[in-house]
């Protein structure tokens, strides 16, 4: 199952994409093994200032055909490491090719988009810089195959 992160704005060099880029490339490592990944991101920007409708347009397009959407979203479930990454099993399993993890832009997603989204999930109430809930997707996503692989990165 390839995964692709969709996300509004551009991710600058600094201390976030090395933390980024170190996590999605250990999630492309161990999720070969797996038949998950490789993990890519489609960044997107409305240049024009048009505002989260013209975002979320952008990010459709971003979205690969017949994709799995899963909208990050402060209203989205929250889930344990462990029930993330039977999620992504069950979705892989279930013959899913294509998951898109969607994160909005500053205002987030619009109703209409997370109505479109097959699910949600959620990082908790609070809320997180865009950048910061880049990295901690990358980081749960190589938390997950590392699960499912048995490696023993996750201690219960």
């Amino acid at each position: 199952m390839r995964v692709k992160i969709c996300a509004v704005g551009r991710m600058r060099s600094g201390p976030e994409k090395l933390l980024f880029d170190d996590y999605a490339d250990r999630f492309s490592k161990t999720g070969r093994a797996l038949s998950l990944g490789p993990l890519t991101v489609t960044e997107v920007e409305d240049k024009k200032n048009r505002g989260q409708q013209a975002e979320a347009d952008l990010l459709r397009n971003a979205i690969p055909k017949g994709a799995l959407i899963c909208a990050m979203d402060e209203r989205g479930k929250t889930r344990t490491s462990p029930q993330f990454a039977q999620d992504l099993a069950r979705w892989r399993d279930n013959g899913t090719a294509d998951l898109a993890l969607v994160i909005g832009g500053a205002d987030g997603l619009t109703p209409g988009f997370r109505a479109e989204a097959n699910t949600a999930l959620s990082f908790g109430t609070m809320v997180w810089p865009h950048m910061l809930a880049r990295v901690m997707l990358a980081e749960q996503l190589y938390r997950a195959a590392s699960i499912l692989a048995g490696a023993p990165y996750h201690r219960e």
